[in-house]
């Protein structure tokens, strides 16, 4: 599809819905918070830009190509990812591989498909980046993609668009990385003493060494056993070399989270003999499918009491079907845009943890679902009683105006605002930042103005609930304050 250049506009009310009485309140609301600092509690960037501080080198290395949902929607539409120069397994980081494909060719097919993007999340946040960071005034399309292409790489080598200084014009000020439990963190450390050593922080995430069907497993145990010194060939040493990392996590990366990516919700409460004996089979390899998720079941349960020692905020992303494309997955590993929403139960799955630890005032667990089903069934009720538990915001695939919107819409009336933790951007794509916070401050702007206009809250509470949700419910949650 071949179109003419259009104007790029962001229109000052987008998002605040059509109703005029409505779009009044949303806009004073937003004014009086849309300034406020970005923090972003969980998230995906390369630690290494922030620490190197090196200029990003082109508009495809920095758009696309770490962005997996720019090119599963390409993808999608028959466009091969060794055309939009994917790194290949085992071939991660390999220039020369890159050079096989001109990033400017990328440019062009990303530029020629962008109208696939229309009314999709990404399509408005790159329209924002291209508008607000950028300075564009004409829409992406085939005839212009040359032009933004080398405008884009032009602006790229400015001072002003080094990682650090790209932190302070976004007024970010914490974000949050996610590293697996064998990381040396080395990037996080090359921080210390510099004035980004508490802005760039890590999150311990420990599916490496926890998730039995893993192909690297049991290597993976071996290795944590090394790194640590501790015996990981039994049950007792395997849990110490996992709080052992949890502290050099707090230590050299200034953690004050974790991060737990299972296929499922379960939770598990076995004996010891049932630990020991299912530990043995998972690092033996012959472990059943069952028993893998029994086990990623009851460690779950074992990292909750590890927060309760050490004050780590849990976090649960269950419920992808990940790399659900073999093909894609064996040529190009994982996080590839095949990651498939699944459905997701949550209260028989967690009453072993909760029975054990759901009324303890020192655990925070922070919970997230791609199963919109379970918004009002089970998740608001679960965080509206238990003490330890709060709904994450709407992810991944409802991180949308229209995702948010369905959030606050089923979960308030049983958990009530207080019992979410704002807004995390869960990102790799660092200029998308901006316009993701953006989107969530104009939807919660619409959401506290419809509750306004309806009189169901009065306009000092809604102003009041915009200051929380869009910065003192994170620093809360996350222990920034």
């Amino acid at each position: 599809m071949t179109s003419a250049p259009i104007q790029l506009e962001m229109h000052p009310d987008r998002l605040f819905s059509s109703d005029k009485t409505v779009v009044a309140i949303a806009r004073e609301l937003y004014e009086e918070i849309k300034d406020l600092p970005i923090v972003s509690p969980h998230g995906h960037t390369d630690p290494r830009w922030f620490s190197e501080n090196q200029n990003f080198q082109n508009a495809t290395d920095l758009l696309i190509k770490p962005d997996h949902y720019v090119f599963r929607m390409l993808y999608s539409q028959g466009i091969p990812l060794e055309a939009l120069a994917i790194p290949q397994r085992g071939l991660q980081g390999d220039r020369s591989q890159d050079n096989a494909v001109d990033p400017l060719e990328v440019w062009q097919i990303f530029a020629k498909h962008y109208y696939l993007f229309a009314g999709t999340p990404s399509g408005y946040w790159l329209d924002s980046t291209f508008a607000n960071v950028f300075g564009f005034k004409e829409k992406l399309c085939e005839a212009n993609a040359a032009d933004y292409y080398h405008e884009i790489n032009r602006q790229l080598q400015s001072p002003a668009f080094a990682p650090r200084a790209l932190m302070d014009k976004f007024n970010i000020e914490v974000i949050a990385t996610t590293e697996g439990a064998l990381d040396e963190l080395k990037q996080h450390q090359k921080l210390t003493g510099t004035d980004f050593e508490k802005r760039v922080i890590t999150t311990f995430r420990p599916d490496d060494v926890v998730d039995a069907s893993r192909e690297d497993f049991v290597a993976n145990v071996q290795q944590l056993g090394d790194i640590t010194g501790c015996d990981t060939s039994n049950w007792q040493g395997y849990l110490q070399a996992i709080q052992a990392r949890r502290q050099y996590f707090i230590e050299h990366g200034r953690a004050t989270a974790t991060d737990h990516g299972h296929p499922t919700a379960l939770t598990a409460d076995l004996s010891l003999s049932e630990c020991e004996a299912l530990f043995q089979k998972c690092v033996s390899g012959e472990a059943t499918a069952a028993q893998q998720e029994l086990f990623r079941g009851q460690m779950l349960t074992e990292l909750a009491g590890m927060s309760i020692k050490d004050g780590l905020v849990m976090q649960i992303h269950p419920g992808a079907h990940r790399d659900h494309n073999k093909r894609i997955f064996d040529i190009y590993g994982r996080d590839k845009g095949a990651d498939i929403p699944s459905q997701t139960e949550y209260v028989k799955a967690l009453k072993p943890l909760l029975s054990k630890y759901g009324n303890n005032m020192d655990l925070r667990i922070i919970l997230f679902t791609l199963d919109e089903t379970t918004y009002s069934r089970e998740l608001a009720p679960l965080a509206g009683h238990y003490p330890t538990l709060k709904l994450g915001p709407a992810w991944w695939f409802h991180d949308s105006p229209a995702g948010m919107l369905r959030f606050r819409q089923q979960v308030t009336e049983t958990a009530g605002f207080y019992n979410t933790v704002g807004f995390n951007d869960d990102t790799r794509a660092f200029l998308s930042i901006p316009a993701r916070h953006d989107v969530a401050r104009r939807v919660d702007c619409r959401y506290l103005a419809e509750l306004v206009a309806n009189h169901q809250i009065t306009l000092a509470d809604a102003k009041a609930l915009a200051y929380q949700l869009t910065y003192g419910l994170v620093t809360k949650a996350y222990n920034f304050k």
